[in-house]
């Protein structure tokens, strides 16, 4: 992940901010938008961060990513492998709630 020093955090517009109101969660990059997804995720489960909230920042950090939503043409079809399909912040979430 790249360096964000404070004075170029205080230079980044507030639309870059996952929660621009409050400047949480600084999406200046692709590994930024990531972690903000892991943070977000992780502040959720503690219940320190609502649903809408959530929503938002992972709405924010997909459109840095580059993703948009996919329909599930198949919702009975269950993947073998337990990480399939999961972008990087889902398994980096997914192995912190493990590795606790």
């Amino acid at each position: 992940m790249a360096k964000l020093t404070t004075a170029k955090r205080k230079k980044l517009k507030t639309s870059t901010f996952g929660m621009p109101g409050e400047r949480k969660y600084p999406m200046p990059d692709r590994s930024h938008a990531v972690n903000a997804k892991a943070r977000a995720q992780q502040q959720f489960n503690k219940g320190n961060l609502s649903k809408s909230s959530l929503s938002t920042i992972d709405a924010k950090a997909n459109k840095v990513l580059g993703k948009t939503k996919k329909k599930n043409n198949n919702p009975t079809n269950k993947s073998k492998s337990r990480n399939k399909g999961l972008d990087v912040a889902d398994r980096a979430i997914s192995y912190m709630n493990s590795a606790y």
